[in-house]
């Protein structure tokens, strides 16, 4: 089943190849870099339908003004600019805490978890693609979350609740030994950090 599943998503790839073609340009594209108004009309009424437009290209007429205002910085310049210092140490906080968070090493012991939990050796590969789901559930739904709630708030949450998840994980891992029923919460534990990190980060 394993090579038909990692097959499965080599048909999303091939869907795009095929139905790309049909698609329309973006608008902005057509006439932020190729200046060319006519293309962006058509390529707006194919994906919006007949009528007045007017208002959407005068809204990409002003992105293409303030791009051209806007000077490009070489990534040594964008280093040494002060303004842009703050943004820039928030950037790299967040991308190393997203590598450092866990998660692979949640999914690479995953399998050893179960397996001590006593599931059955053709289960283990189902119980791995449930972790994978809910990852892909949680994060669609923080998608409907990150305009209530923040994208900092979610950041905060995530990382709390995730921390917390393995900081019990290493306890039930520790005392898996003294109760059998301790290998059940670990899994929980397992799906619950998954959920979090789909949720926040």
């Amino acid at each position: 089943l394993w090579p038909w599943l990692l097959a499965s998503s080599g048909l999303s790839a091939l869907v795009q190849l095929v139905t790309l073609p049909f698609f329309p340009d973006s608008p902005s594209y057509l006439l932020i870099q190729k200046g060319n108004e006519e293309a962006c009309r058509k390529a707006i009424r194919k994906l919006w339908g007949e009528g007045d437009h007017q208002a959407e290209i005068d809204d990409i007429m002003k992105e293409k003004g303030a791009m051209a205002s806007t000077k490009t910085s070489r990534v040594l310049e964008v280093i040494k600019e002060r303004s842009l210092r703050w943004q820039l140490y928030i950037l790299m906080t967040v991308m190393t805490t997203l590598q450092l968070c866990g998660i692979n090493a949640i999914y690479f012991y995953s399998f050893e978890v179960f397996h001590t939990a006593k599931f059955e050796e053709y289960l283990i590969p189902y119980v791995s693609l449930g972790v994978g789901l809910c990852e892909c559930l949680s994060s669609i739904l923080c998608s409907t979350l990150i305009d209530r709630c923040g994208r900092k708030v979610l950041l905060w949450g995530g990382y709390s609740l995730m921390g917390s998840v393995l900081a019990l994980l290493t306890m039930t891992l520790s005392l898996q030994h003294r109760f059998f029923w301790m290998h059940y919460f670990s899994v929980i534990l397992i799906f619950l950090f998954v959920v979090f990190y789909g949720i926040g980060p």
